[in-house]
């Protein structure tokens, strides 16, 4: 296959490719060492062996002080279910407020949705302009029934980072808990539970090149906590079910080799993001830059293109071989314009024009290249065909 006809993968924060490393730890688990980690022969104690040493090397790569603090869990959107429905079971009856950011994941708005059915006041923190959610605007609507406090650490669509660490000090201040979905940081920038403060965490193996199917749960000594799914008490009975030895083995494999890598890799990701920005700036008009955070994930950037359907440029750059994403992976079904750019003051009219391009550990100068040299006829085309374009600015081309 010609350089020209390789496909081109830009949506990593939807998912990546399950690295040949992490295959190769996980096949044993598989074949051989097969055995059900609960029981108390040889091949069961060889699985728990295994199972626990994974859970230690998470530990360890996110600064938890005990292994005992991590869950396996079947999924990043599980992990964020169990913690908000989880810690909100046990917690004091007179704490019945939750907050929540306004352009948080799916995984966490529709928990906190729940929660509101049960009764509990839910609240959802605007971000700034910037995506951002500022100490101050939490400040501004803690209360002293507050419980719980959920922020995502990097937005997996507009790439902006969170200032946890100053939000966990806000929290406790007024005696609330907070956990961070921070599926789309592990691996990308520095993560560790005692710097930044949390009480949970929550994160996706397949974001970090392990397989889908396996997600983990950092849940602070002490915090409380209800299990949702209850059956035989395992994972110290905060989630009951035969465990993935082989799918721990693969995000413990995984986090370290992304975290070996970090050094070099997220510089890498980050001049290849801001080469194409650049690229499409110069060469497009009226496009513009979503939510220029001055902290934000090396690999995530989100570009509105005005006057073109983002579902459009999709697959015109699908029919290219150029795989990209128009706003947040997890809800691309709908025509709706998506919860992230309108939290931050986007126009719906002009949020319908997101395109979000991510990139990982196989993207290349070329893939820039190839993207640069096909996406502007793309949108001269459809700007072209385009009445809403005609309408914004009274031409049909860029």
């Amino acid at each position: 296959m010609s350089e020209q006809d390789r496909p081109v993968y830009f949506d990593y924060a939807a998912t990546t490719p399950v690295d040949p490393r992490v295959v190769e730890a996980m096949l044993p688990y598989y074949t051989s060492h097969y055995g059900n980690p609960n029981s108390m022969y040889a091949l069961g104690r060889e699985a728990y062996k295994a199972l626990e040493d994974a859970r230690e090397r998470v530990a360890a790569a996110i600064g938890a002080s005990n292994a005992n603090e991590i869950v396996f869990t079947g999924s990043g959107t599980e992990a964020d279910n169990a913690a908000l429905l989880g810690i909100m079971a046990r917690m004091r009856k007179d704490r019945k407020h939750v907050i929540v950011s306004a352009f948080e994941h799916h995984a966490v708005l529709e928990p906190a949705r729940a929660l509101a059915k049960q009764g509990f006041e839910v609240t959802h923190v605007q971000p700034n302009i910037d995506g951002l959610i500022s100490v101050e605007a939490l400040r501004d609507v803690l209360r002293d029934d507050t419980a719980l406090v959920s922020v995502m650490h990097g937005n997996n669509e507009i790439g902006s980072v969170q200032p946890i660490k100053e939000l966990a000090v806000a929290a406790h201040a007024r005696g609330a808990l907070i956990h961070t979905d921070a599926a789309q940081t592990l691996g990308k920038i520095p993560f560790d539970t005692g710097e930044l403060g949390v009480d949970a965490a929550s994160f996706s193996g397949h974001k970090i090149y392990a397989p889908k199917g396996v997600g983990a749960m950092y849940l602070k000594k002490g915090t409380p906590f209800e299990p949702f799914i209850k059956g035989g008490g395992q994972e110290f009975g905060k989630r009951s079910g035969t465990q993935n030895v082989a799918g721990a083995v693969a995000f413990a494999t995984a986090l370290e080799i992304m975290q070996d890598d970090m050094r070099v890799e997220s510089p890498r990701l980050e001049a290849l993001r801001d080469r194409l920005v650049r690229g499409v700036l110069d060469n497009i008009e009226n496009t513009v830059l979503t939510a220029d955070a001055p902290q934000k994930l090396p690999n995530i950037v989100s570009l509105l293109i005005k006057g073109v359907e983002g579902e459009a440029m999709l697959l015109q750059l699908d029919g290219k071989g150029i795989a990209v994403s128009t706003g947040s992976a997890c809800s691309s079904g709908s025509l709706a314009a998506s919860h992230v750019l309108l939290s931050i003051g986007c126009p719906p009219e002009i949020a319908h024009g997101s395109l979000r391009l991510s990139f990982g550990r196989y993207s290349t100068d070329q893939d820039v290249d190839r993207f640069l040299e096909v996406f502007p006829p793309i949108v001269a085309r459809l700007r072209e065909m385009s009445p809403v374009y005609t309408k914004m600015f009274g031409v049909g081309t860029s």
